[in-house]
């Protein structure tokens, strides 16, 4: 509960053959002896991730990923893990063994290009044998950042952390707000904070953690009530707050104890702003109209905790949207990091506030759907859309709200 949660830190993947010596650069960054080191090739099976505190960065998460020139099935798999790592990294370092470069280093930098990631390459084992001099003017006149290391002594571990400074996004060093911008200071939020059979027992769940932080950062006040005391709480107060917040499972009860005056939202869609793209996710909804009995729907939830009851993602969305279209859809739900390689066969995604992944991730996915055609929303955005308020629960966010609206009017 003290750590800083993984959907918040830089994601730093480190990317090369096997045994270039990628264990022994993790080891040596942390300080810590995270991954098994082997003069055998192929140690590293799957991803190791490590969070730490890189300063002046802050929070970030490094990942350990299986060598990209392995062969046969096993190594088929491995090599599909490590792509998967791709898809969340923010930064890539490229680890070039006593110089060797080849086809692998190759398709991996263009690869990391084709994704727009700012890349770092390591020239390990450097006591052994030492880049080209043409490499070294390759990289040099496509401004790739170069550290030379000798990682199982520690050495130039310095210069990778410099470097991976340098090239860190701007976007994650000005993290966007996630509620802050809609409350001034000394404003009031009031939080809507249902209990049922999935909250964790003794805590709330994370996207309400991290917004009750995030308002106080912003030195705003915030209330906290379960749905059944939100009208007597209002009443209470002596003037209006500035903004009500409620889980996305409560939004009709809510929606209807809140005064039309006062904007409402869900911590999902505050979440689909900042993880994703809100205008996306919210054509995406519209998507919803589409639906005939037999559509497939991927359901697609960040965490993999075990569903019990009316789970939100696999009961009651599904239920929702049954209704809504008015005939039998079929459901696929994924779970963590898994994500299918073939979107085609889906009719619409439908994916979680995403409090547990960062924003690479899920800008990636939403790139994914982009690519074949098939519309992509959010748990929130699809609850409020398939319930009748989505205005309403756009209202805080002008663009989101225009678009909705555009939509609205071009079905007649």
């Amino acid at each position: 509960m003290n750590a800083t949660p993984r959907g918040l830190r830089l994601h730093i993947g480190i990317f090369g053959r096997r045994n270039a010596g990628k264990s022994s650069l993790l080891n040596a960054m942390t300080r810590q002896e995270v991954s098994i080191v082997s003069e055998q090739a192929g140690t590293t099976t799957d991803p190791v991730e490590k969070p730490m505190e890189l300063l002046p960065l802050g929070p970030v998460l490094f990942i350990d990923t299986a060598g990209v020139d392995d062969v046969g099935a096993l190594g088929a798999q491995r090599v599909e893990g490590t792509r998967r790592v791709l898809d969340r990294c923010d930064i890539g370092v490229l680890v070039i063994a006593a110089g060797e470069y080849g086809p692998f280093e190759i398709e991996l930098l263009g690869e990391l290009r084709a994704r727009t990631l700012p890349v770092v390459v390591v020239f390990n084992h450097s006591d052994r044998a030492e880049p080209t001099p043409e490499l070294v003017a390759k990289f040099a006149s496509e401004r790739v950042p170069m550290v030379h290391t000798e990682a199982h002594r520690g050495e130039g571990v310095a210069g990778l952390r410099e470097a991976l400074v340098r090239v860190a996004p701007a976007d994650f060093l000005e993290a966007p707000a996630l509620v802050s911008d809609l409350v001034p200071p000394g404003g009031l939020a009031v939080l809507v904070v249902p209990i049922d059979k999935e909250a964790p027992k003794g805590r709330l769940i994370l996207p309400q953690v991290q917004t009750i932080r995030d308002l106080l950062d912003a030195d705003a006040y915030c209330l906290v009530v379960k749905e059944r005391e939100l009208r007597d709480a209002l009443d209470r107060l002596h003037r209006p707050p500035a903004l009500v917040v409620t889980d996305s499972q409560a939004f009709l009860k809510v929606a209807g104890d809140t005064p039309p005056e006062i904007p409402l939202t869900s911590f999902s869609i505050l979440f689909a702003r900042n993880k994703g793209d809100l205008v996306t996710f919210t054509e995406g909804a519209f998507a919803i109209e589409r639906l005939r009995s037999g559509s497939r729907v991927l359901v697609a939830e960040a965490c993999s905790h075990h569903p019990i009851g009316e789970d939100i993602g696999r009961v009651k969305i599904p239920r929702w949207l049954t209704q809504y279209v008015g005939g039998r859809l079929e459901f696929t739900h994924v779970q963590g990091h898994d994500f299918p390689d073939d979107l085609a066969p889906y009719d619409l995604v439908v994916h979680c506030g995403s409090c547990t992944h960062n924003r690479r991730e899920i800008l990636t996915r939403i790139a994914r759907c982009r690519r074949v055609a098939v519309p992509i929303t959010n748990y929130g955005v699809c609850i409020a859309y398939s319930l009748g308020i989505l205005e309403r629960a756009l209202g805080p966010f002008p663009a989101a709200h225009d678009r909705c609206e555009a939509l609205r009017a071009s079905l007649g």
